[in-house]
């Protein structure tokens, strides 16, 4: 999952891109209002966690000009101000959730996660491919009742094929999703982190390489 946190606090705005990073969600910030318009409109995000009085451009005209626009992201407006006016006043403008600072990290991850399974097909919150079970919520992995103990960034690239349902998900698509604005397109970081990935696993082949294509796994969805 790509996340957008626009946050003028930058201690603040660390926490958030830190902490949801350990749930295997690639993150990128924004400072104002001004630069989350200039990465959105660049970038494919899942969520924007989004705060309401930014510099540059008010989180409340970012929020207006992205309903506006039709994207496919989803909005959590993160503000100081929390009484029901101003819940429903984000709402209105466009937000598909709204939470109070100071909040709960765990309620901020769920919330996330939750918006996120809403930017396309619903996904489950518990994925399996055979004997592989997938909890988004608990970031964990079993595979014939053992857990199996992955980086966050084997999750995420793990969760993507799982999500797919047996289609094709390129190394671009991978790379976009799972790592941040900061990857180098030309790395080798998703070939090393899928043969890392398969070597954790009972079978590693059951993530097929489709030449000049992408990854998927085999037999899922048949």
């Amino acid at each position: 999952m790509r996340v957008l946190v626009v946050e003028d606090e930058p201690v603040l705005a660390a926490f958030i891109a830190d902490g949801l990073g350990r749930q295997a969600m690639a993150v990128d910030i924004a400072p104002d209002g001004l630069v989350a318009v200039e990465k959105l409109a660049v970038d494919e995000y899942d969520v924007v966690v989004l705060d309401r009085d930014l510099p540059g451009k008010h989180g409340d005209d970012v929020c207006r000009e992205l309903a506006a626009e039709g994207l496919r992201v989803r909005i959590l407006m993160l503000t100081a101000m929390g009484d029901v006016r101003d819940r429903v006043a984000g709402l209105r403008l466009g937000a598909d959730d709204y939470l109070a600072k100071p909040f709960d990290f765990d309620e901020l991850v769920a919330r996330v996660d939750a918006l996120g399974r809403r930017t396309g097909p619903a996904t489950p919150p518990v994925l399996r491919h055979g004997d592989l079970v997938l909890d988004i919520g608990l970031r964990q992995v079993m595979q014939s009742g053992r857990h199996v103990s992955l980086s966050r960034k084997e999750f995420g690239v793990l969760h993507a094929l799982m999500a797919a349902g047996g289609a094709v998900v390129s190394a671009e698509e991978l790379l976009s999703g799972v790592w941040d604005e900061n990857a180098d397109p030309f790395t080798n970081a998703v070939r090393i982190t899928m043969s890392r990935l398969r070597s954790k696993l009972d079978d590693p082949q059951v993530i097929e390489t489709v030449a000049g294509v992408g990854y998927r796994l085999r037999g899922a969805g048949s």
